[in-house]
Order: C-alpha cells, then structure tokens, then sequence
C-alpha cells in the first residue's frame, strides 16, 4: 500500500512521523510541533528551529536577488525563536548547490545572510556545503535563548483572552502575485519591462520581510507576557488553528480588527481579490499572533503596530470570522500548502 504524502498535507505528515516520538531527555522541554524546540539550561532555556528553502518550492530566481534570498532565509527562522518570546543568538546555514551556480553569485547570497546577521546581532556558527542535482536548496537552523518563565507557547491561550495581530497582513502575498504576474509577461515577452506599478511595499514585504524583534522588547520593557504565540508564516487562519488546537479552544476573528496596509488593500482589488481573504491566507508576513490576559489589555491598548482582533472561545463554540457586514462565517485555514 502506497499512502501520498498530499492525503496528510504538512503538518498531518509531521504528525504522523514524530507522534511515536517520546522525548526522553529531562532538559527537553519542547519537542516537535511549536514554534521552535526549548531546551533546558537551568534559568535559562536554548531555543532551537530549522527551516529549508527550496528553489522551484519556496523561491523563484526570475525574481528574487541572491541578496534577498540570504537576507530573507535568515529572518523566517528568526521569526520562530521571536514567536517563542525569545532573543535568536546564533544561525548555522547549509546550502545544496548545482553547478549552474557561481562563487560570484554565492557571494550574493552570503552577503545578504550577513546583512541579516548584522540588523539581527546574531551570529554565523557553522553549517554545511554540498552539491545538488538541480537548483539549490538553503536549510538554516536558528539558535535563541529565552527566561524559562517567560518563554511562550501555542498551548496556553485560556478562554477570555484576547487575540492580537502585529504590523500588517496580506501584503507579502500580493507582493508574490504581482511578481508572478511580471514573470508571465516576461516569458511571453522578454523584450517587455517588468511593470512593478511602483508598489514598493508589496514588493518589499515579499523579498525582505523583516521579524519582529522590537515587540519583543517592547513586551520585556511593558512586563507583558503573550499567553500563546506563534508567527503568522502561513496565513492567520492556518496561525489561529495552530493555536486553537494546541490550546483546546475557539476562536472569535473580527474582520474589523485585522490589520491591512492600504497599498496591500488597493492592489488586492486590482487584482479582484478580498484583502481580508489576502490576510487570512496570504502568509510570508513574518508578524506575530498573540493572545494576552484581557487584564493586560491597557499595556497594549496604545501600542502602535499592535491590533486586537478578536476574542478565544469555549472549544463548543468553534473558530469564526466575523465581518465587517455582521455576519458569522466558520474560519477555514486555506494558507500555504507544502505538499
């Protein structure tokens, strides 16, 4: 019997290989299935996350710069040890290259994972160089460290507390659409000029996102501790079910609260898609989704870059969407499909 890992989908198949795992270590204190494992260092805990990048899968050279590309891998797994209310320290990088590929245009790609290194204080310890049969394939593995009693998890959002978004969504995605766009004309057409539409900001949330460490010093200088986190990489619907799940709760989503950029909302309607939909399955923002304790709510009524946007539920009552008109929709997480 053959079983098609699409049948399971991503996180089904990570499920379905590691359920049998038992950690058996007393220092491992999180294993497979949050944001990043931790590891216990007595008051101080390593937090750990890799991530792979696969040309044709997760990027496309037609667009995207080798420096991007390096400054890029580096953040989104920096993004899971802030999603942990960690400090990232340290990154290794392995790369898997095929022979199309130049010591110049390495180079590129160094230089942006050293930029990163440098806007993030982290630092390059090791990692790995072999060669591929086709493209290339960049797998990073980041190294934090987090107070034991302030690290943060996917399972601990309670019923009552509050949902909260930072920076905006959507906007990574139409930066995706609009470059996907460009790629076609080029092909049917190389002699015409990529037609960006000057949207900058779409196009930059797509090729360098950037993770967010201030709110993260931003919690330790307010004394706010996130009941649950996680990084919104596959789209806030797919985030919110991680958490819900993990935590044994509903949801309540207002599309109201939602935050969307308004060159993200204009280009979403240029290309006759919902912004909401855009934010709620886009993914690539790189921001955080927190819950808090509704009496933390005046250390962050006032905070910029943080929106609250709904409300955790009794796990009876589900996790729901509601619009701007009034009405209640069932949430479906329809993000990034790895599979």
């Amino acid at each position: 019997m053959r079983t098609d890992v699409n049948t399971l989908g991503e996180f089904g198949l990570i499920d379905h290989l590691t359920g049998n795992f038992v950690l058996q270590q007393p220092s491992s204190l999180k294993g497979v299935g949050d944001d990043a494992a931790v590891i216990d260092n007595g008051s101080f805990c390593t937090v750990v996350s890799t991530d792979m990048l696969v040309e044709g899968i997760h990027f496309d050279l037609a667009y995207t710069p080798l420096k991007h590309l390096g400054y890029k891998s580096v953040v989104v797994n920096l993004s899971d040890i802030y999603a942990m209310n960690a400090f990232p320290k340290q990154i290794t990088v392995s790369i898997a290259i095929s022979n199309r590929y130049s010591v110049e245009a390495l180079d590129e790609l160094y230089a942006g994972i050293r930029a990163a290194c440098e806007t993030y204080g982290v630092d390059l310890v090791g990692g790995d160089t072999t060669s591929s049969p086709k493209g290339m394939v960049i797998s990073i593995t980041a190294i934090g460290q987090g107070e034991k009693d302030l690290l943060t998890y996917r399972n601990g959002a309670r019923v009552g507390d509050l949902i909260c978004i930072t920076g905006d969504l959507g906007a990574a995605y139409l930066g995706l659409q609009l470059l996907e766009r460009e790629k076609q004309i080029w092909q049917e057409n190389p002699d015409v000029q990529p037609n960006l539409e000057d949207q900058q900001y779409a196009i930059g949330r797509q090729l360098k996102p950037e993770a967010r460490r201030d709110l993260i010093e931003t919690f330790r200088k307010i004394g706010l501790k996130p009941t649950s986190m996680i990084d919104i990489s596959d789209g806030l619907a797919s985030e919110i079910f991680h958490i819900c799940k993990q935590s044994g709760v509903g949801a309540l989503i207002e599309e109201s609260g939602v935050p969307i950029h308004p060159d993200a909302e204009l280009l979403a309607l240029k290309f006759k898609l919902d912004p909401i939909t855009c934010a709620l399955n886009g993914g690539e923002d790189y921001e955080l989704l927190f819950t808090i304790d509704p009496n933390d709510v005046e250390k962050v009524r006032f905070l910029p870059e943080i929106y609250i946007a709904g409300e955790i539920l009794d796990p009876k009552d589900g996790i729901k969407l509601n619009t701007k008109g009034g009405n209640l929709h069932v949430l479906k997480a329809q993000g990034w499909t790895h599979f």
